[in-house]
Parts: structure tokens; sequence; C-alpha cells
């Protein structure tokens, strides 16, 4: 099972940039994402792990446009040589790593901020994986979410996220993503940012 997943996100990977919010090749898409998310960072120069990553447009952004230092983990090697492709020259240039997002093979506790986007609604257990992310944070970490409820009924709704998070003891603020710009045109689905610290 574990090879045939591996074998499947290596497939997508080719095509993986394609989608306007994976590339972030379009200007206006990438300004979008980094006006979204640098904010609440508070600051430069934060640790930062990406938990199914990609091909890394978000570790790269963040690295270059935010001064942080990213560390990116993904499932799909071939998503992992791609990512680490990409960042080449970026500073500070992210460190990519093949591991299980729902297991990351990161240090606890030493993360100023955790980032996931669309990937806890795949996790065969969401309560356990968000726990195991909650774990990388320090006591002051931010936990940042981008999730939704997609038109083919597949996902997580801003509700049973939000329920997630807050049974582990910590807050929410949650914001709906529903501006063509960060999907490179217009949506008909839930999209969401969840930015919870404890």
């Amino acid at each position: 099972m574990t090879h045939d997943l591996r074998a499947l996100w290596d497939a997508e990977a080719a095509a993986f940039d394609d989608a306007a919010d994976h590339g972030l090749r379009d200007p206006e898409t990438r300004r979008a994402w980094a006006d979204l998310l640098l904010p609440v960072f508070g600051g430069r120069g934060r640790r930062v792990a990406d938990l199914g990553c990609g091909t890394g447009s978000l570790s790269v952004l963040l690295a270059a446009e935010g001064g942080h230092f990213v560390s990116g983990v993904d499932f799909s090697p071939e998503m992992v040589r791609r990512a680490r492709a990409k960042s080449v020259d970026t500073v500070p240039e992210p460190v990519f790593v093949d591991g299980d997002a729902a297991n990351p093979p990161l240090e606890a506790g030493v993360f100023d901020v955790v980032l996931s986007r669309h990937v806890l609604w795949a996790m065969p257990d969401p309560a356990a994986a968000l726990q195991k992310w909650i774990e990388l944070l320090t006591p002051s970490g931010i936990l940042i979410l981008v999730e939704g409820r997609w038109h083919t009924g597949v996902g997580l709704s801003a509700d049973a996220c939000t329920r997630l998070v807050r049974a582990r003891g910590r807050t929410v603020e949650v914001r709906m993503l529903d501006d063509p710009a960060y999907w490179g045109g217009p949506i008909s689905d839930e999209r969401y940012l969840i930015v919870s610290s404890s």
C-alpha cells in the first residue's frame, strides 16, 4: 500500500505545478499566497515545517520572501527531488526530506510554524496526525492549515477542522479563501485558512 501511494504521487509530480496554487508560476497567484501567509509569521527568520510540501513552491516562497528556515516533508521521492531542484538558488535554501506527513521525521518542539496545505483531510487518522504536528511546535508556535471540502465531496469542512484543532486545546482563527487569486480562477467549493496558537 505504501509503495503504491508513493508511486501514485511520484506519477503526479510531473504535472503537479500546472495547478496555479501548486506551481505559483503566475505572479498574481504567488503574491496572493505571500500576502496571505507571511503576515501570520510575525517576523522573519522563523523555523518552519512544511508538511506534505509537494514540489516545494510554498517552501521556496517562504524562504525567499520571508527569510524563513524551512524544512519540507513529502511522501513522494519525486516531489522531493523536484522541490530540491526548485530551491537551489533560494536563500536561505529549504531542506527537503522524504517522509510521511502523518509522522514527520523532524525534531519535536523546535518549529515556530507548522504549515500544511491540503494534506490533513487525506490523513488516515487526522486527529493523530494533527497531534504529531503540534508536537513539532515550540510552546509559542503557530499551526497554519489550508484545507477545504471540494465539490467532489472529499475534504474537510471548516467546522470539522476547527473541532479537530480545538480538541487539542488550541485557539482557532478561520478565514475563507474564496478569492480567485489564490486558485487561478473562481472556485465553487469551501477552502479556508486556519491559524492556531496554544
